[in-house]
């Protein structure tokens, strides 16, 4: 039997994300709900973001509700920086600068049941999609924009900046359809020159997201990296 091919990987950022930066104390608590697809592990990506209850003023102060996506950035015990992201939402009457996220999350993060963390909105982040999703996906192109609901995002608009299959292998906005070609490249994506000048021929992808059901595991569209969608200007 063939291996099961891993679900699309998505990339996204923020362009109105900012550097603002809160110092909080995040607390564990046990009644937030904390389900298999929030977690993260070394085989498969989050489907979807954990919460964490914030105050009204952070909310406000980090302008958390154009996305409503949170990070929170720990350092464990031994000294390694860690960063979640978060659904953010709003518990009226919590102390200002106080985070509540599930007690176990917090425990698998930091190692601690009750720590500091920076706060900031989140400048990218990533959830993996099932096929299905995939599927509604596939045909659209680098460059169109799609509406969030399509990924539990309603309200907001994304646009499709590229992607990697799963050796590598970089869509092109140059290059139509959504097969594997060689090309000729005088810069990325899929080409780096070292001399001013400088051509290779190198495999990219087509610049189309392809339909999951007609591809193989080791080559099939692994990673599509978006950005949301607020007008030209700002992208």
């Amino acid at each position: 039997m063939s291996e099961e091919r891993p679900p699309l990987r998505i990339v996204i950022s923020d362009p109105r994300a900012g550097d603002r930066v809160v110092r909080v104390k995040v607390k564990g608590v046990e009644d937030i709900e904390y389900t298999d697809d929030m977690r993260k592990t070394k085989e498969s990506d989050r489907r979807r973001l954990p919460i964490a209850r914030v105050s009204r003023k952070l909310y406000e102060e980090l302008n958390l509700g154009e996305v409503g996506v949170l990070t929170l950035r720990f350092t464990t015990p031994d000294g390694k920086k860690v960063k979640v992201p978060f659904k953010a939402e709003v518990k009226e009457g919590l102390e200002d600068n106080v985070v509540e996220v599930n007690m176990e999350l917090l425990g698998e993060a930091a190692g601690e049941l009750e720590t500091e963390a920076d706060a900031f909105r989140a400048k990218s982040w990533q959830i993996a999609v099932p096929d299905d999703v995939h599927v509604k996906l596939a045909g659209l192109e680098i460059g169109d924009v799609f509406d969030g609901g399509l990924i539990g995002m309603p309200g907001l608009k994304f646009k499709i900046r590229g992607g990697t299959d799963a050796t590598g292998i970089p869509m092109h906005p140059g290059v139509p359809g959504s097969g594997r070609y060689k090309v000729l490249l005088a810069g990325p994506p899929g080409f780096h020159p070292r001399e001013r000048g400088e051509r290779r021929r190198k495999s990219v992808r087509g610049r189309m997201i392809p339909d999951p059901r007609g591809e193989r595991r080791k080559t099939a569209l692994a990673q599509l990296n978006i950005v949301i969608h607020y007008g030209d200007k700002e992208e």
